[in-house]
């Protein structure tokens, strides 16, 4: 597909239709293969003036450009274009799936019902069904039925299609949206954690203690752990524990004992087999080996 000059884009109510658009409907529904059949399966780049189309590959390939950028479909998803953006398509011939047109009303008008905050139709977008690519080719079935239909309540019926399936669209937008937030938010958990940790790793606190206290889950925390620190929340918790070991083996004369009940350790024996198990050698060895201007870090 070669776009051409932008001026000499044609604006079509719909492809290849130079009339306007007479059905008194505010939407459209067709099949893909209905009109790119009769074009060799490609659409050539054009606009459309107060129209948003939502294109659904259930199966096959596609190849969208929209103003220039060219987006591959070979998986099952939703690709949102809005008005007047230069748009052309290509498909494979096994291509499955539908296109449906929304009038610049109808869109508006869905959008007040979403409380307008966030535009799902407003900006070009593909979703990757996934999980929900039966669902959605079972919606987008329904919706096409009923609308070459003339079954009674039908502009009703078209109108909550429609709406379940801007719900759906919408959802991916603010899942999309929250994963961009996900490194600063988990930022801010971590930091909470640590200060958590600073506080009470005294007293032999819990991870579930400790997420508790963030509002997160452990297995929520322990991924942002991993992720930002490198380690795990518990192994965060025992660094800090063992840092404080070291720095009171080496800068204080309290025996073994002191500095495992200092730290919350009720049995000696065990603070001994901790310290091992984290450095490789025992607290008696440990201070042995240091000198008081050796650093425990």
């Amino acid at each position: 597909m070669k776009p051409s000059a932008y001026s000499s884009i044609p604006v079509f109510k719909l492809y290849g239709e130079q009339h306007d658009w007479l059905s008194p409907d505010l939407l459209h529904c067709e099949t893909i293969s209905l009109r790119s059949r009769v074009h060799d399966w490609e659409i050539r780049a054009h606009r459309h003036a107060d129209l948003c189309q939502l294109l659904y590959v259930h199966k096959g390939r596609a190849q969208v450009e929209v103003e220039g950028q060219l987006h591959v479909l070979e998986q099952s998803a939703i690709q949102v274009i809005p008005p007047l953006c230069v748009h052309g398509f290509q498909f494979s011939p096994n291509v499955e799936g539908f296109v449906l047109t929304l009038a610049a009303p109808l869109v508006a008008q869905l959008q007040a019902r979403l409380g307008g905050s966030i535009s799902a139709l407003q900006r070009v977008a593909s979703y990757p069904a996934g999980k929900d690519r039966h669902y959605l080719n079972n919606l987008f079935s329904v919706l096409q039925s009923e609308y070459v239909g003339a079954q009674p309540a039908r502009d009703m019926l078209l109108q909550s299609l429609i709406s379940v399936l801007l719900v759906w669209v919408t959802r991916q937008v603010m899942v999309r949206h929250e994963s961009r937030q996900l490194p600063q938010r988990g930022r801010e958990y971590l930091s909470q954690f640590n200060q958590r940790v600073e506080t009470l790793f005294r007293e032999q606190p819990s991870v579930e203690q400790l997420a508790h206290q963030v509002g997160i889950s452990v297995a929520h925390l322990n991924s942002i752990c991993r992720e930002l620190a490198g380690r795990s929340a518990l192994q965060i918790i025992h660094q800090r524990q063992l840092l404080e070991a070291k720095r009171q083996l080496i800068y204080t004369p309290m025996t073994i004992s002191e500095v495992a009940e200092s730290l919350g350790f009720a049995d000696p024996a065990y603070f001994s087999r901790f310290f091992r198990r984290l450095t490789g050698t025992s607290p008696s060895a440990f201070r042995t080996d240091r000198t008081d201007n050796s650093s425990p870090v």
